[in-house]
């Protein structure tokens, strides 16, 4: 009786089913041949980021510590482009105007879209075709809505001027006015890409559990302490992510300024970008436009590091 026990017990004690089982040897071959695949499948992306990323940007590197012109010799002159950087009112004018640019882009567009979101989140067909033509500015190219702007701010057969004229208001010259081109500019962007920042914020609305909102029904809360207490604390890591996204795009703004204003007037509305350009393909100066880049990868690396810095001290 005893013995058949003790067999009962070690019967039990066995995994089952045992046909499931796999030796350490098996599961050490599956788990390498598993992280084979997977690097072979990924390898295709390091090759053309290493491409088409890292090695342009060593060689951009390289060139800026030279004076490096299309077509002529390059020689190797130090930090000599980077210190005439500093003291090119040009540059500086355009760093100012790509900050400018990116900070009063920022803020309206998360507010902006998040209003957005918070009237577009439904299910309703209407809601659906609203939501279509929100996006629809964001997915058409900025070649084609700077060139509907420029249209819309024409001086004498322009849209604004002709509301304005309707309203008994003097005309303006919009993007011939050093005071008010940047500003325009700013009003475009935010008017393009509001439809991304709404989809983004809308999957967050959507993602956050209905029964927080419940739990505040029942504890008597209004629909606004809601929205102050549940929803903006639960959509902090998206807001994070869309503040460093439009930050970063803020900084690389080229299309509009080159279509629509070309950098004018009196360079007010030039951004770190447009002069790369000019210096690259106007003046040929490859290792100072090299240098510009540079200066401007190293302020994108180092607003984002802030940005993930403080996001994740919130978090």
């Amino acid at each position: 009786m005893i013995r058949s026990m003790k067999y009962e017990v070690k019967e039990i004690k066995k995994p089952f089913p045992y046909f499931l089982t796999k030796s350490p040897n098996m599961s050490k071959r599956r788990i390498s041949r598993d992280d084979i695949s997977a690097y072979i499948m990924i390898t295709p992306f390091f090759i053309f980021f290493v491409l088409f990323v890292i090695v342009p940007i060593g060689y951009n590197f390289v060139n800026s510590f030279t004076n490096y012109n299309l077509g002529k010799t390059r020689d190797f002159i130090g930090l000599k482009n980077y210190i005439n950087l500093f003291s090119d009112k040009n540059f500086l004018q355009s760093m100012y105007n790509t900050l400018i640019y990116a900070a009063f882009s920022v803020v309206p567009l998360m507010v902006l879209g998040l209003i957005s979101a918070v009237a577009l989140n439904g299910r309703s067909k209407i809601l659906h075709v609203t939501r279509a033509l929100f996006i629809f500015p964001y997915i058409t190219s900025m070649v084609a809505v700077s060139m509907i702007w420029l249209y819309l701010y024409e001086p004498s057969t322009g849209v604004f001027n002709k509301i304005l004229l309707g309203l008994g208001l003097k005309p303006q010259n919009w993007l011939f006015d050093e005071k008010l081109a940047l500003s325009c500019l700013i009003v475009m962007n935010i008017w393009k890409n509001i439809g991304y920042v709404m989809i983004i914020y809308l999957a967050g609305l959507q993602s956050i559990p209905q029964e927080l909102y419940e739990a505040g029904k029942v504890d008597g809360a209004s629909d606004f302490k809601m929205f102050y207490k549940i929803t903006i604390p639960m959509l902090s890591p998206i807001s994070f992510f869309i503040f460093v996204t439009t930050m970063i795009e803020g900084f690389k703004t080229f299309e509009q300024v080159r279509i629509m204003t070309g950098g004018g007037p009196v360079n007010s509305t030039t951004t770190i970008v447009h002069q790369i350009y000019i210096r690259a393909f106007s003046e040929y100066k490859m290792g100072y436009a090299s240098a510009m880049s540079i200066i401007l990868l190293i302020i994108i690396f180092v607003i984002t590091m802030i940005n993930l810095k403080i996001g994740k001290g919130k978090e």
